[in-house]
């Protein structure tokens, strides 16, 4: 067991680290012209934050609280960065050819890096001179003498054969001469005019792509982080029962689950919730699991303002799996003093129907499985019968116990787009209302986040339930 855990870290590892690589190698490898200030920034850029996220998620359990504090702000939020960043460039990519087409006459080819001259900019002021002066637009070369008639001039003597005489030094070529310039020699700094070195247009369609891929995924984290932090909306749905008399017609029940009270987001989060919940004025509170990632002496205080929670009928309390992970009997006795009710695999009568709760599934690791038999076995079948669980999965033994209708949350509706589907392939239901039979799910998106503080495309919330009497 413990080589198939190692394995697997190192396969985790093995693909984080080819994702950084790849986006290194796009967003600065590919975008600079070399060695430099700004290489050197992009690389530690891409080194220093994966670092603190792999430290936030590794010591999520085993790093003092105030440490973990520090490090889960840019390692948590790095990692939903990372996510967006490699959807983007993946995008890119799909875009390089558009834009190599478009960037077409506009730069060289590519491996070209200098902006186009003409043939006379990059030559010497004399050559320009004696060019200019040789021939201009709309004159003609002068024309030659015309011969002399007559006869022909005597030729003198012939030459003596012998050795050439010496022609004496050669003159020296001047800007005028007809010669023309003297060549410039190889080491000669180029001049004014000289070609001047430009991008080439691979390096300009890669500082595109990378730009447009940097400001989509930093937007996406932004906007995301903001729904986070704002806090949870209200939503409403009305939910029909066959059982439910029309003296319970319009109750309701506020639903909210997946608090995930931690390093990030502590006392003001939770009392956003309570305000939120208390605004609605609501029968019940059903706080379905996930309200903590860390222990009683760390959150206490980061939970306490549940113990302002307002319901004519009581607010209640199941465990998630996350509680497991952070002392479970601990929490149980925390929400008990708080004022809430905990449900441990037991129901309670309220007007017109039964709510009851179990255990969550992790619960069986820790001697606190879910008990169905317990919570629903002797009740009265003919009253509606609602239950508090925390993960959709559940929804299998709802419909076995006769359950009119399941709550839970757990799945965060993906939380992170495209999680949605990942979150689609382990839950039967990811958010929302389903139907199992004659048992109706009902599935709240949460109302906080575990991991990045960030929600793309699955929104937070808390659920007002009205349950509705099919004979009103």
């Amino acid at each position: 067991m413990v080589i198939l855990i190692g394995a697997v870290l190192l396969l985790v590892l093995a693909v984080l680290g080819l994702a950084h690589w790849y986006l290194w190698r796009r967003l600065v490898r590919d975008t600079t012209r070399g060695p430099g200030p700004a290489r050197t920034l992009g690389t530690v850029f891409f080194v220093a934050p994966p670092l603190l996220m792999l430290a936030a998620f590794a010591g999520s359990r085993t790093l003092p609280f105030g440490v973990l504090r520090v490090m889960a702000w840019p390692g948590y939020l790095w990692a939903a960065v990372l996510l967006y960043l490699l959807l983007a460039v993946a995008v890119g990519e799909l875009l390089r050819p558009l834009l190599f087409r478009v960037m077409r006459g506009r730069y060289g080819r590519e491996g070209e890096g200098a902006v186009p001259v003409t043939a006379t900019e990059g030559a010497p002021a004399g050559a320009r001179g004696a060019a200019k002066n040789a021939v201009t637009a709309g004159d003609p070369a002068p024309p030659a003498p015309a011969p002399v008639s007559g006869p022909a001039p005597d030729p003198g003597p012939a030459p003596v054969s012998g050795p050439a005489p010496d022609p004496g030094p050669a003159p020296v070529s001047g800007p005028d001469t007809a010669e023309g310039p003297a060549p410039a020699p190889a080491s000669e700094p180029a001049r004014e005019g000289a070609p001047r070195p430009g991008p080439s247009r691979r390096l300009f369609v890669s500082r595109i792509v990378g730009g447009a891929a940097g400001a989509v995924a930093l937007g996406t984290v932004g906007h995301g982080a903001y729904g986070v932090l704002r806090g949870p909306r209200l939503k409403h749905v009305t939910i029909p029962l066959a059982k439910l008399p029309r003296s319970a017609h319009g109750f309701r029940i506020a639903v909210v689950s997946d608090i995930h009270l931690g390093p990030i987001l502590g006392h003001a989060h939770t009392r956003r919730i309570v305000d939120t919940i208390n605004g609605a004025q609501p029968d019940a509170v059903a706080v379905v699991g996930d309200l903590v990632d860390g222990s009683v002496a760390e959150l206490g205080h980061a939970a306490q303002p549940l113990s302002g929670l307002r319901a004519r009928h009581g607010a209640y309390f199941v465990t998630g799996n996350h509680e497991y992970y952070s002392g479970a009997d601990e929490w149980i006795d925390e929400v008990r003093e708080l004022g809430l009710r905990p449900l441990e695999n037991a129901r309670v009568e309220l007007p017109g129907f039964d709510l009851a709760g179990v255990n969550d599934i992790s619960g069986e690791d820790h001697h606190a499985a879910p008990d169905y038999e317990k919570a629903l076995g002797d009740r009265d079948q003919a009253r509606a019968a609602v239950l508090m669980a925390h993960q959709p999965v559940m929804i299998h033994e709802a419909v076995k116990h006769h359950v009119d209708l399941q709550l839970s949350g757990h799945t965060h509706g993906g939380q992170l787009f495209p999680g949605n589907l990942l979150a689609r392939a382990a839950n039967p239901t990811v958010a929302g209302l389903d139907h199992y039979g004659d048992t109706t799910l009902y599935v709240t998106r949460g109302a906080g986040a575990w991991g990045p503080p960030v929600r793309v495309g699955a929104p937070s919330d808390i659920t007002v339930v009205t349950l509705a009497a099919k004979s009103a």
